[in-house]
């Protein structure tokens, strides 16, 4: 049996997002046994020029959701960008999961060669067939985003090790 479109884009995203759903809950528990606002963490950054936590979030998200849509040829929901508390970062993550969850594998499955066209800001837009938009642009932007909120978290002190981010199921 030959890997399908599908089985490498909607399950692999919705594990990691449930992984970093597990994440966010144990940076709120972290904060609480030490006595500070969650919303200290939305600001880190692990270097001065580099995006802050809630953009890695809200990056790898989108990465997510557009893949599903573009793949689908259905349209992706929109989002504001304008979270600012942990509780809407994990309704960004909890809205992502399920607009993906409401894609079938019929509608991904042979859109291998469909053309794909990423809109650049101040660029030329980025065209891929569906096979290396997925596997060469799409899913290594979702792991890069999800390590940088990763360790993040772990260099504030998030008790979160190699199991949880790879996940327990």
């Amino acid at each position: 049996m030959s890997l399908s479109m599908y089985s490498a884009s909607v399950p692999v995203f919705l594990k990691m997002l449930g992984n970093l759903g597990h994440w966010l809950d144990a940076a709120e528990a972290n904060a609480a046994s030490r006595k500070f606002d969650p919303a200290v963490l939305l600001s880190a950054r692990l270097a001065p020029d580099m995006l802050p936590f809630t953009r890695q979030i809200q990056i790898a998200c989108d990465a997510a959701k557009f893949c599903v849509a573009r793949l689908s040829g259905t349209e992706a929901p929109k989002f504001e960008d304008n979270e600012a508390t942990m509780a809407e970062i994990k309704q960004r993550v909890t809205k992502t999961m399920d607009f993906i969850k409401t894609v079938t594998a019929s509608q991904i499955d042979g859109s291998e060669g469909k053309p794909i066209e990423v809109p650049m800001r101040g660029a030329p837009a980025l065209m891929f067939d569906g096979e290396s938009y997925l596997k060469h642009f799409v899913l290594p932007n979702v792991y890069f985003h999800l390590t940088i909120a990763y360790a993040l978290l772990r260099h504030n002190g998030v008790g979160l090790g190699k199991g949880d981010f790879l996940g327990r199921d």
